[in-house]
């Protein structure tokens, strides 16, 4: 058996991925009787499935929530079969795209259709041209000379010349000008105005063919919105035919029911798909699949051309040189042609998946057939228990889930003044559910209605319906500051601390019954929870369960910290900095003890440096001193008593300055001794 996947009018025959379909007549001889061709002729589809049910009838439907819908048909047929498929104009490139065709026997299908230029190029190609819609003088004009019959009112043959315009003249009125038939006779060449000729017919039957082809196709095309595929399977004998194609259809949609007050909590769902074609579902299996595959649209119905590039012709000149390098080796076989490709496809069968029916307990307490449901690679698929009948252009709600689930009834606060009523239910049902509305039952009347995204198996949800009037909250914020870690290591001090977020929920229960609740607190960036645990969390909240007692007050404090690093070199501080931090409690006592040293050492740092300065002071007082009495020395002059005076001035300042040489050496010494110690000091620190 063969699969034929038809795309754009490229046919590949590729070992079949269905089921072998039943053959009625497996003795049919090699060489069949010549059998007349069957055509299967269908209606105006819309945007469904085209086959007319009483030749291919319509199987199986499957419908996406991605906006489309998966459509087969098979029946038996005899011999030579051309199926007629008619689909909307916005479905051919889609049915292009996925249809697919099983015969067994059909050694050469095809599959033709007008591509979307057919009309006007057709119109264009007859003899007479009808594309543009030409009034009667462009259609003469255009068959100039063709032969033609024209009664004005006498019969008169000929051949048409042309067409001239002549302006008339009516009580001295010029009008515009009027069309006149220029007819080449047996009694030479005649004028006939075209508003005088009551009729006019051509002689040759090509062109009466070509006009009676051309307002065929004008008229099948004036009020057509779809599009034909013809599909040609030559064959013999009786087989079974399956025809599928994915085209564009509205998404199926789904809604719930909850009932919190049964005994043990039943869940209900139904799928509304709606029928848009312009057929009958007559007991058609259909399947719903929840999922998001990809999809897109290709125009594979428009023709396309590529642009080329137009180059001189080469009739004329020599042709240049050309050295050629030799070839070594042998090129392996790189690449395979597109048939080898597909023949080398998978050629397992495919298996449809089985379903086992069990009625199950409806939310009145009858029984309901409800869907069975199974994953269809990476999706979800329901598929019905029971044949489908649909009329067209109708919709359709139906049974698609029913079953006891895990579900307790609770209070949820997001924030605001009142909690929300909802509750916490788990997927019990076997089965992935999608997103839908769900309408929320207690007490045996109506309490709400929740939202519920996509629902996977086993997995536990909140829905909230309505507001607990009988509880009110409020809540409130404040931060603290602690230290966490000191360390000190390299002469460089690095304090820890803790910005803490507390915020306190505040809730008033006034009702006459104890109520569990969840609070849901909102993640604060960049921190972490410290109390109390979270019963659960979210990528952006956390969860914690409250007891409200009746009649009373009950509170939950969240807190939340956030670490802020503080970095301090040590070297660069002023001693009244370092101290500050040794009168600090929250730094830890080792680490004050070894701040307050280092506080000791740099004043015996600072006290050597003054030192060294004020020694530093006085020699430069001295020097001053001499330049100044040089100055008076000059003045005076050496061998007056005043310039002897200011000679043994000057010798006594040398003696001073001389003397206050070593004691500077020793002081400086002292001051990067001590300074040394201190750095020393600080860059042995290692405290944790």
């Amino acid at each position: 058996m063969n699969r034929i996947i038809i795309t754009a009018l490229v046919f590949v025959i590729v070992p079949c991925l269905f089921a072998q379909p039943a053959i009625e007549n497996q003795n049919t001889p090699a060489v069949p009787n010549p059998v007349t061709a069957q055509t299967i002729q269908s209606p105006s589809l819309g945007s469904s499935y085209p086959l007319d049910s009483s030749s291919l009838p319509l199987k199986r439907v499957v419908i996406l929530t991605s906006g489309l819908a998966y459509y087969e048909h098979s029946g038996a047929v005899t011999g030579d079969v051309n199926i007629d498929l008619q689909f909307r104009i916005d479905a051919v490139n889609d049915a292009l795209k996925t249809l697919i065709i099983n015969d067994p026997y059909s050694a050469n299908p095809s599959v033709t259709y007008q591509s979307e230029q057919t009309l006007l190029q057709t119109l264009r190609s007859l003899s007479i041209d009808l594309s543009d819609e030409p009034g009667l003088a462009i259609i003469l004009s255009r068959l100039r000379g063709a032969e033609v019959n024209i009664n004005a009112p006498t019969l008169y043959t000929g051949r048409i010349t042309g067409i001239e315009y002549r302006a008339m003249a009516t009580n001295g009125f010029v009008h515009n000008a009027e069309p006149w038939l220029l007819l080449s006779t047996n009694q030479g060449l005649r004028a006939f105005n075209i508003n005088d000729i009551n009729s006019i017919s051509f002689k040759d039957p090509v062109i009466e063919q070509d006009l009676s082809r051309g307002l065929d196709l004008i008229a099948a095309s004036r009020f057509s919105n779809s599009r034909q595929l013809l599909v040609n399977l030559p064959g013999s004998g009786r087989r079974d035919v399956t025809i599928s194609y994915v085209i564009p259809s509205p998404v199926w949609k789904v809604s719930y029911r909850l009932d919190l007050g049964s005994r043990e909590p039943l869940f209900q769902g139904w799928a509304i798909v709606d029928n848009d074609s312009d057929n009958d579902w007559n007991n058609v299996s259909l399947s719903l699949i929840a999922g998001r595959p990809t999809s897109f649209i290709q125009n594979l119905y428009p023709p396309y051309y590529v642009s080329r590039p137009v180059l001189p012709l080469s009739i004329a000149g020599t042709a240049e040189a050309a050295v050629h390098d030799r070839s070594y080796g042998v090129p392996s076989p790189a690449y395979q042609t597109e048939s080898m490709v597909m023949m080398d496809m998978d050629q397992s069968a495919y298996r449809a998946p089985s379903y086992a029916a069990s009625p199950t307990t409806n939310l009145a307490g009858g029984t309901v057939q409800t869907a069975a449901g199974s994953d269809a690679g990476g999706q979800f698929e329901f598929t019905l228990r029971n044949p489908v009948s649909l009329d067209r252009r109708m919709s359709a709600m139906l049974p698609l889930v029913e079953s006891a689930i895990n579900a307790r009834s609770l209070l949820i606060y997001t924030g605001g003044k009142n909690p929300r009523l909802g509750a916490e239910i788990t997927n019990t049902s076997g089965m992935k559910l999608p997103a839908g509305p769900v309408t929320v039952y207690d007490g045996g009347v109506y309490a709400g209605d929740a939202l519920l995204e996509f629902w996977n198996e086993n997995e536990k949800r909140l829905i909230s319906f309505g507001e607990d009037l009988s509880v009110t909250a409020s809540s409130s914020d404040t931060s603290t500051r602690n230290v966490s870690t000191v360390t000190v290591s390299g002469g460089v001090m690095i304090i820890t601390r803790n910005l803490i977020y507390n915020k306190t929920y505040t809730f008033i229960n006034s009702g006459s019954s104890s109520k569990p609740l969840i609070v849901e607190h909102n993640k604060t960036s960049m921190t972490e929870l410290i109390s109390p645990a979270a019963a659960e969390q979210t990528e952006s909240l956390y969860r914690f369960n409250v007891t409200l007692p009746a009649n009373n007050t009950a509170t939950l404090v969240v807190s939340e910290q956030r670490p802020i690093s503080e970095r301090i070199t040590l070297l660069s501080q002023r001693p009244e900095a370092i101290l500050s931090y040794t009168t600090n409690q929250e730094i830890p006592a080792n680490v004050r003890a070894a701040l307050q040293q280092a506080v000791e050492l740099k004043r015996a740092s600072d006290a050597a440096d003054t030192a060294v300065k004020d020694i530093e002071t006085q020699r430069s007082r001295l020097i001053s001193d001499q330049d100044r009495i040089r100055r008076n020395l000059e003045a005076a002059g050496s061998q007056t008593q005043q310039g002897q005076e200011y000679l043994r001035r000057l010798t006594d300042l040398d003696s001073e300055i001389d003397a206050l040489s070593p004691a500077l050496e020793k002081a400086v010494s002292d001051s990067r001794t001590a300074q040394q110690t201190y750095e020393n000091y600080l860059n042995g620190l290692n405290l944790q």
